[in-house]
């Protein structure tokens, strides 16, 4: 499987974001997606994920502001980030795997590229 995110920016805080990863090659409903981000000089963290049921899970920070959805008729996956904060600057990776939701980057066997989001001040 190979991901393809975007929809990354530069963004004033308080503003919206839409990120997409497109999966392409031999896809299948039946895995669990998610989103990881690696804000500058920190270490890669959990943002949300979605399993194959529509389960969602999402990490603190991010609750009540993003919302992690996918599309399997068009092997998308979308995060919706409202109220962006200048903490939320960061590159985004979009993951999958064929198993359960986790919020554990060891699970995830496919990876995308990474897309940039800023947020200024």
């Amino acid at each position: 499987v190979q991901l393809q995110a975007s929809g990354g920016g530069l963004v004033q805080a308080g503003g919206s974001l839409r990120l997409s990863c497109a999966a392409s090659g031999r896809t299948s409903p039946r895995v669990s997606m998610a989103w990881f981000r690696v804000p500058p000089g920190k270490e890669r963290e959990f943002v949300a994920g979605i399993g194959w049921g529509g389960d969602t899970l999402y990490t603190d920070s991010v609750k009540d502001r993003f919302t992690i959805s996918r599309d399997n008729a068009r092997n998308t996956m979308y995060l919706q980030m409202n109220t962006l904060k200048p903490e939320d600057t960061a590159v985004y990776y979009c993951a999958t795997h064929n198993g359960g939701l986790y919020k554990y980057a060891r699970y995830y066997t496919s990876w995308g590229q990474g897309t940039q989001v800023t947020v200024s001040s």
